[in-house]
């Protein structure tokens, strides 16, 4: 059995040397957050502030901050988590070893949520007596940082078909009427969009809840990516191998083991929300989003308040993604026929750069090779739940293929393999990651694929002798084999101009930065500045281009990678 309580997390925490307490009152603008992030930067540990101003609750924060600390937590269900997973995937595996399944079907009846009475040590308080937890200087308000957001579908209404999802809540600020209204941002590619949409169409308001605390399990389950029809609800369930426990109570659902919970109807209206220092590493702006009309508030007696920190990663919720891995081992890969291996790379901010290695089968006797079933795979990639929402794909075959998680042997491998002339294939005006601010627009940007198959075109240039360029363009750095950054207050016109006089062989890729020291100084640098600050289709030019019957080709690519003024300011302290 795992933790009842959020509380009993916290003790076991505690006795095996996993958490601090800081007994002096703390300010929980900005002062809170500074001491999380120092001490999620050393590796620390979980962090109980005893004495929160202007709240009568404690907080904590880093609960997960370390692999080592979220599989202690997880230790006694994460391997039958697994093995339920493997199962889903290849059922077949149940008959192979009926006795390891047996015990998973056991075990797999945890995942059925069991009603119980309205619990009688929660108490009605309002949001203001919430800990008011400002993370970042210019964020609007305080907000919410993990919450569990609970929905139902009205066309087919029950807990077992709920969505449970992270989306943050502000609870002060902007135009949000105190203790009555709260902000509600979700993203796209999230269920209680669905929801909503039907409520609306049946002339309804959405009831939503908002957990916060409870179970560890409870919070990891709302940003874990589950197989469709599986609800976030069970995997909780078994998870802590504890069967989740609500009850109804004027009309909402109630998650008895909560440490709060939020109640209210979902506005048809919208407000500002925002701005907010994101995962990212940048503010997000402010939008008007749907907001939260608040019914009622419920706090345990001795409720604890969760919460962390976002900013650029690696963060807290970056360790989320680790442990998600963990669990799901291949199963993504598993999925997508010919797909050996995905890695949505943490540094990038996940969702603007995601790397892949495929199979490429499709027609073996040709000697020449060129990418076809990995453009395959990639077109399945980016139609596959929140994959779709990769900015950059590059993909590779496998045939001596680095390992993934070796991101500068990925990109050494890629640069060597690519063909500019055939490799670039865009996508304009579709979708992006919420918080991308690449492009203009909210939601709406562009997608780029870069395939690489076949033999080896090119030796990538180890070292650099900066090229004579005008006194527009300042510092020229290899960041590594075969990538240049430059950077100064040129154009992006000139700079092609002015190295197409050059001889750039050797360079594969080339990135006009605001600072290409910076970049040069860490890959993670690069790959942060880079995939976060350009819009494939209005940020990717080359040395030689053309376009021929609508496809982009070049001799070098070059990727505009400046902060434009559209983009939203850098998060600092």
């Amino acid at each position: 059995m795992g933790y009842s309580s959020l509380r009993s997390c916290v003790d076991d925490l505690e006795k095996n040397g996993f958490l601090i307490r800081i007994s002096k009152e703390v300010d929980p603008n900005l002062e809170m957050a500074s001491i999380h992030l120092k001490e999620f930067e050393n590796s620390g540990k979980a962090i109980l502030f005893e004495n929160v101003k202007g709240s009568k609750f404690p907080a904590i924060s880093n609960i997960f901050g370390t692999v080592e600390r979220s599989d202690f937590i997880f230790r006694k269900s994460i391997k039958k988590v697994k093995k339920l997973i493997d199962l889903k995937m290849n059922p077949i595996n149940g008959f192979k070893d009926p006795i390891s399944s047996l015990k998973s079907a056991v075990y797999a009846t945890m995942a059925l949520p069991k009603r119980v009475s309205f619990p009688n040590d929660f108490e009605e308080i309002k949001i203001s007596e919430i800990p008011q937890i400002k993370c970042w200087p210019d964020d609007g308000g305080a907000f919410i940082t993990l919450p569990q957001v609970y929905s139902e579908d009205v066309m087919n209404p029950g807990i077992m078909n709920s969505n449970l999802g992270m989306y943050r809540i502000q609870i002060s600020g902007n135009e949000f009427l105190k203790d009555k209204e709260i902000g509600l941002h979700y993203q796209i590619h999230r269920g209680i969009g669905i929801h909503q949409k039907h409520a609306v169409e049946n002339g309804e308001n959405l009831k939503v809840s908002i957990f916060i605390g409870g179970p560890p399990s409870h919070t990891f389950a709302a940003v874990m990516p589950l197989p469709d029809g599986m609800s976030e609800i069970t995997f909780a369930g078994i998870l802590e191998g504890r069967r989740f426990r609500y009850a109804l109570k004027d009309g909402y659902t109630i998650s008895a083991d909560a440490d709060f919970v939020i109640c209210g109807e979902v506005s048809t209206d919208l407000k500002p929300e925002g701005p907010f220092g994101d995962h990212l590493g940048y503010y997000s702006l402010t939008h008007d989003f749907p907001f939260l009309k608040i019914h009622k508030v419920y706090a345990k007696k001795n409720a604890i308040f969760p919460f962390t920190v976002v900013g650029r990663p690696p963060q807290e919720d970056s360790q989320f993604g680790k442990l998600i891995h963990q669990m799901t081992g291949k199963a993504v890969e598993n999925e997508i026929p010919g797909l050996k291996a995905v890695n949505a790379v943490d540094e990038s901010g996940v969702h603007p750069l995601l790397l892949a290695i495929g199979k490429e089968r499709y027609t073996p006797y040709n000697p020449t090779r060129a990418p076809q079933e990995i453009l395959t795979i990639a077109n399945h990639i980016l139609g596959t739940g929140q994959l779709s929402l990769a900015k950059y794909l590059l993909i590779i075959e496998d045939e001596n293929a680095p390992d993934i998680n070796n991101k500068k042997e990925f990109f050494k491998h890629l640069l060597q393999h690519v063909d500019w002339s055939r490799d670039l294939h865009f996508q304009t005006k579709t979708t992006i990651d919420t918080l991308d601010y690449s492009s203009k627009e909210l939601n709406h940007g562009s997608k780029l694929i870069i395939a690489a198959a076949g033999k080896k075109k090119r030796n990538l240039l180890t070292e650099f002798s900066p090229y004579n360029l005008s006194n527009k363009f300042n510092n020229q750095v290899l960041v590594i084999d075969g990538i240049l950054a430059i950077d100064g207050k040129g154009s992006i016109e000139e700079l092609i101009k002015e190295l197409e006089a050059y001889d750039t062989s050797g360079i594969a890729l080339i990135t006009f930065v605001d600072d290409a020291n910076f970049v040069s100084e860490d890959f993670s640098n690069w790959l942060w500045v880079c995939f976060t600050r350009s819009n494939p289709s209005h940020d990717v030019y080359g040395l030689n281009m053309k376009i021929e019957n609508k496809h982009f080709s070049c001799k070098l690519p070059i990727i505009d990678a400046r902060i434009k003024p559209h983009h939203a300011p850098v998060l600092t302290r």
